[in-house]
């Protein structure tokens, strides 16, 4: 289940691809096998939260073909073998990042983005941003748009520097039913 129909960009076998020669990721969209890492990874980012099954945020991502979730694995030739064979380092090919993507007509809104806590601050949120925006951009999205927990104060400076500013307005929610 690929989750759109639209073309990937910089498509190459399902591959959304890397960003630049000197990319860290090969971002793809999320496949069956990738589900349990992927709630894993929200979750050590502290990401998840009681009221929204992961799960289920997922399986309703790629449902239709306006949304999906990115997955971002380790590009081989970027992790040092020696790197790459010590401890708890990322190995080619593991998941580190993710960004949850979707296009609501004219906007495009970017959620679940996540980094593997032992490689953050390394460039892999910047490179997953771009992936997600070139996705967005594909679909159909004039703008971004994107959501911080107001307990997360300390991302704010990451998307500063990306050149996301706050959209002066307030985004209430409701509960639909048992949703």
């Amino acid at each position: 289940m690929t989750g759109r129909g639209v073309d990937a960009p910089a498509s190459v076998g399902g591959t959304i691809g890397r960003a630049a020669s000197s990319s860290m990721l090969e971002v793809t969209e999320v496949a069956d096998r990738d589900v349990d890492a992927v709630v894993a990874l929200w979750r050590a980012c502290d990401l998840t939260r009681p009221w929204n099954d992961p799960y289920r945020d997922i399986a309703d991502a790629r449902l239709g073909e306006t949304s999906t979730v990115l997955v971002g694995r380790a590009a081989s030739g970027t992790v040092p073998d020696d790197a790459a064979a010590a401890g708890d380092a990322p190995r080619p090919g593991d998941l580190l990042a993710t960004a949850m993507v979707g296009v609501d007509g004219h906007r495009g809104w970017m959620y679940y983005l996540a980094v593997d806590p032992r490689v953050q601050g390394t460039g892999l949120g910047r490179e997953m941003v771009v992936a997600a925006e070139a996705w967005l951009a594909a679909a159909g999205a004039r703008a971004v748009r994107l959501m911080v927990r107001s307990t997360n104060d300390a991302v704010l400076g990451f998307y500063a520097r990306l050149g996301y500013v706050d959209q002066e307005c307030t985004v209430l929610g409701r509960r639909l039913g048992d949703a």
